[in-house]
């Protein structure tokens, strides 16, 4: 199998039916959101078609305007329109972190050149909603609380061992997130020896948050630290 075959076998597949804690749900594109298995196919056929060795970027769990529409972690779909080229007429999401992911990207050469040497995807492959006190649905990381990390924590060792044999290379992986994302997989890191080193880099959403004016300082942290892979 390829590597693209292998990844849409996972997400066809993966699914997350235990309960959960209270006024929390599970957000899975592959089984929720219409089109999102068709763009994810044309994505990863378009760009992971090959055997090659991949080194992995893990982010926290998707998020409802990008991996939450189409299935592509930090993808939402004005970068998969304008940026990998895969049409969705559908309408406009957007997500910002994945303007500052394919800012990245080009700064590492490109989409094509990127995804040869690299896939993103995220510690829990799922997310997860909850309803805030005005009754607006919002993103909830499985950190978020120890109820939900406990649930959900043999899922996400087990889903990790699945990507993993994508065939990913595992001298290196790349954290996104620093603080409790960070210490999560440094910790099952010890346990299960997923990676020989670990690189911790700010999180595409806190930079475009809180550091907006730094940006392109980031770009090229993210890029100097991917450089060479």
């Amino acid at each position: 199998m390829t590597f693209a075959e292998k990844v849409l076998s996972f997400y066809r597949s993966v699914d997350f039916s235990e309960s959960l804690p209270d006024g929390i749900r599970i957000m899975n594109p592959f089984r929720e959101k219409s089109g999102a298995s068709e763009l994810a196919e044309a994505f990863y056929m378009k760009y992971f078609n090959d055997t090659n060795p991949r080194r992995i970027l893990l982010g926290i769990n998707p998020g409802r305007f990008g991996a939450g529409i189409t299935g592509i972690p930090f993808t939402d779909t004005i970068r998969l329109n304008d940026n990998c080229g895969i049409p969705f007429n559908g309408f406009r999401s957007f997500e910002p972190s994945s303007v500052f992911i394919y800012n990245m990207i080009e700064a590492c050469g490109g989409v094509s050149s990127f995804y040869s040497r690299f896939f993103i995807s995220a510690i829990c492959p799922l997310g997860f909603i909850k309803q805030n006190e005005k009754g607006k649905f919002v993103n909830y990381n499985y950190y978020d609380s120890r109820e939900l990390t406990d649930v959900v924590y043999d899922f996400i060792i087990e889903t990790l061992k699945q990507q993993l044999d994508f065939r990913i290379d595992r001298e290196v992986g790349y954290c996104l997130g620093t603080g409790k994302n960070d210490a999560f997989l440094r910790k099952i890191n010890e346990k299960h020896g997923f990676f020989k080193t670990i690189i911790t880099l700010e999180h595409p959403r806190y930079i475009m948050q809180y550091k907006a004016k730094k940006k392109e300082e980031y770009v090229e942290k993210y890029s100097s630290s991917l450089r060479g892979a």
